[in-house]
């Protein structure tokens, strides 16, 4: 593999144009497709076969207005005046109507008035009286009252007890996510003018938020900043920038891959921000990997650019190479979940990855071919020839030597760290966002909170229950529906119960069920466990087959199943984990070893990001003010991804190692030279990761904003307290036994010579030519 890169290296270096002009026509192909084929994202969290979502798609079928996407309008008077008296009423009429005016909104009002037409003959005016009479008027001082115009209610707008508040619930003709881009915003909009006239403030809910932010100021800077750590590894603008260059090609093929693809497959928002901060990051530091082990070839072995490049290509191009197939791995195991969501999730990252590497290996020698020997500068060249005769107390050797000597004490910290801070995942609760985990400066949280005040927590994640027929073609009867609706309104959790809809052929309704507690509330899934515990009594009894869903309905069916699938993902983790690292390495005890680590890495991230986003701990350091159960994707997602990268720090690290002990050194020497050549680099490749990661933190959207946390504070632990500490010190307190393999296992074992050492073998490293290296120095001068 080694030799097959090396020349890949040499030839790309050497005919750079045929190289970039192949890169560039799929660049100009993407481009020309996202120019002709618009971008359409979406913010769905469906998992197929849950309770809730088999409701949904039945209910297209036989009451397809009411499986639309949820809307959800909050009206509050600016003076703490009544929203619905004087001014203040005529502007929120005037918005209300608005709203149901606007494009892909369906008017209540209009299916109400016919059926008012119909009188005593109307099914839904008959089965709503009934159902009223039966679960009663709410009681208490926070009941809301309709709003009303003319004498007649205005379906789906409620006003508070203290009539401060008003709340328009209404229903969009598709999911949301399949509405013309702007819908949202402009029925907002269309609200927020009418209600102006009134002095009123309008709240759109979370549920109204239009697809996220994917690149913000967080993003780019934590792009600058990897770019000042890449100038400071590399001390060269021309070197830190190549790495740079890399990376956004990679993302421009990668996410505007799939881009081009949104109209035929369904990309969720998720699944674009996943892909560039993976390709970001991986894509500098892969480049970074290789233009830093050329540049050593250069000033440290005396080699001319274009042998280093073939060589660095070689050599720490297999480990990237290798490094990159790890993470392909881990994001494609998520295929064994079965959930559509993260299939498209994990291949589009995984391409993105893929591209990344294949750029490394050959875009990335192509550009060292343009620049050739300015790749070091001549203070670079000679600031090596000074520091050659000291190179071997740099920091990093004192370090290593450090863990050797300490190495118990160093591999009891690297052990206790993390697993104190794996404490708070032991409370760790699963759950999607809703209003209460956004900051308290958006109008989300503001809805959310507006809301709670003055109707109560609940009614920020109405269910749907939805009403069948047991026999399938009979109507159903008021005297059911009203039954039916005791049975509801009784249910531990409940809060309120009404009917909002039915078919015309009065085979299925839609009962509005209201919780006590918010959307994430233990109460709330205890309701909907209840419920459908309870729906096999009442098919029995009132011939009536019940199923809840919704938006709150549908978020617990998705934690529950994401949980109930995160332990076999896992396994299938950690048992990939152990083959590729015994073929990369050829020894037992390293992908142990390694495999531990990353279960100490993952199990410390899920702690720290409970204790921060649920517990609400050191949230002023991040700019957060919300708290919030972990993002239900989150886990499976972030063990995927983490340990993909934790292999690449493995990768880099333990393969110096190796190249150390195969070429003499004794297994404490060979950890801690391996330790002072590969440290510094993979310093600077977590630091960028981090970065990257972290910007996405300032994201509006608390997904996004939980990932990038997560993945940030991941990289940290496994990079820092993990890889650079902790396999340092079982690599020196296993000496000798770490690189054991039964001697028939290694027989059977391909060598995948990931060391570049048969590339040694093959083509001798030249010497160093004193002269050659004073010549270069003095063409480096010339045209730097």
């Amino acid at each position: 593999m080694s030799v097959l890169l090396y020349r890949l290296g040499r030839f790309a270096y050497a005919r750079p144009w045929y190289v970039i002009a192949g890169w560039l026509a799929a660049v100009s192909a993407v481009v020309g497709l996202l120019a002709i084929n618009p971008v359409k994202l979406s913010n769905e969290v469906r998992i197929d076969g849950t309770p809730a979502q088999k409701v949904i798609d039945d209910l297209a079928k036989s009451l397809p207005e009411a499986s639309g996407g949820q809307g959800m309008l909050v009206f509050r008077a600016q003076h703490g005046t009544r929203v619905d008296g004087g001014d203040s009423r005529t502007a929120l009429i005037a918005a209300v109507d608005a709203v149901y005016r606007h494009d892909h909104v369906i008017d209540a009002r209009e299916a109400l008035a016919a059926e008012l037409a119909k009188g005593e003959k109307s099914p839904l005016i008959r089965a709503q009286a009934a159902v009223a009479r039966a679960v009663g008027q709410p009681t208490g001082g926070r009941a809301p009252t309709p709003l009303q115009e003319d004498g007649r209610p205005v379906p789906g707008v409620l006003v508070s007890a203290d009539g401060t508040t008003a709340l328009m619930q209404f229903q969009f003709d598709q999911q949301t996510y399949e509405l013309p881009s702007g819908t949202i915003d402009s029925a907002v909009r269309a609200a927020e003018r009418q209600a102006e006239r009134g002095h009123l403030d309008v709240l759109p809910a979370a549920s109204m938020m239009e697809i996220p932010e994917i690149v913000g100021v967080g993003e780019i800077v934590g792009v600058v900043v990897a770019a000042i750590v890449l100038l400071v590894t590399l001390g060269s603008v021309v070197a830190a920038g190549l790495p740079l260059v890399i990376a956004l090609v990679g993302v421009t093929l990668g996410v505007g891959g799939a881009f081009t693809l949104s109209t035929v497959f369904e990309i969720h928002s998720l699944t674009a921000v996943l892909a560039l901060m993976l390709g970001l990051a991986v894509g500098i530091d892969y480049a970074l990997f290789i233009v830093n082990r050329q540049r050593r070839l250069i000033l440290d072995d005396g080699l001319d650019a274009h042998e280093a490049a073939g060589r660095a290509i070689g050599t720490a191009g297999s480990a990237v190479l290798f490094a990159g197939s790890t993470v392909i791995i881990a994001l494609t195991g998520l295929l064994v979940v079965g959930i559509a969501l993260l299939n498209t999730m994990a291949l589009v990252a995984a391409a993105t990855i893929a591209i990344a590497v294949l750029l490394a290996l050959t875009l990335l020698p192509a550009l060292l071919g343009l620049v050739e020997e300015r790749i070091c500068s001549a203070k670079a060249r000679r600031r090596a020839q000074r520091q050659a005769s000291t190179a071997a107390h740099t920091r990093a050797s004192r370090w290593g030597s450090h863990l050797v000597r300490h190495r118990y004490s160093a591999l009891a910290a690297a052990f206790l760290i993390p697993l104190i801070l794996a404490l708070p995942a032991a409370s760790m609760k699963l759950g999607l966002p809703s209003g209460d985990g956004y900051n308290s400066d958006t109008a989300q949280r503001k809805s959310y909170e507006a809301v709670s005040d003055a109707f109560g927590p609940g009614y920020n994640g109405p269910l749907m229950a939805v009403a069948r027929s047991a026999d399938g073609g009979r109507p159903l009867t008021p005297t059911a529906l009203a039954a039916v609706a005791a049975d509801l309104k009784d249910t531990q959790g409940a809060a309120t119960v009404s009917l909002a809809g039915m078919n015309s052929s009065g085979t299925t309704a839609v009962l509005g069920l209201v919780p006590g507690d918010g959307p994430n509330d233990d109460g709330t899934k205890a309701l909907v466990t209840s419920v459908r515990d309870k729906s096999g009594q009442m098919s029995r009894e009132h011939g009536v087959a019940v199923g809840v869903t919704g938006f709150t309905a549908l978020a617990i069916d998705v934690s529950d199943r994401l949980a109930d699938v995160l332990p076999l993902y896992v396994a299938t983790v950690l048992g990939l984990s152990l083959v590729v690292l015994l073929l990369v390495f050829r020894s037992v005890v390293v992908p142990v070893m390694a495999t531990l680590g990353f279960v100490l890495s993952i199990a410390a991230t899920f702690g720290v990001t409970t204790a921060v986003f649920q517990w609400g701990w050191l949230q002023a350091l991040f700019g957060l003010d919300a708290t919030a159960p972990v993002v239900s994707l989150l886990p499976i997602i972030v063990t995927g991804v983490l340990y993909g990268l934790a292999m690449d720090y493995q990768m880099f690290l333990v393969t110096s190692m190796r190249e150390a002990r195969m070429h003499g050194a004794d297994p404490l020497d060979a950890t801690v030279s391996g330790f002072a050549h590969a440290s510094a680099v993979v310093v600077a490749a977590a630091t960028i990761m981090v970065s990257v990661f972290a910007g996405f933190i300032f994201n509006a959207q608390p997904m996004i904003k939980q990932a990038g946390f997560a993945l940030a504070v991941g990289i940290v632990i496994d990079a820092f307290v993990i890889r650079m500490t902790f396999i340092p010190a079982t690599m020196a307190l296993a000496r000798e036994r770490a690189w054991w393999i039964p001697a028939w296992l290694d027989r059977v074992l391909p060598d995948l010579d990931v060391e570049g050492d048969k590339l040694t073998q093959r083509i001798p490293l030249p010497l160093p030519d004193a002269s050659r290296r004073h010549d270069t120095t003095l063409k480096a001068e010339a045209t730097g």
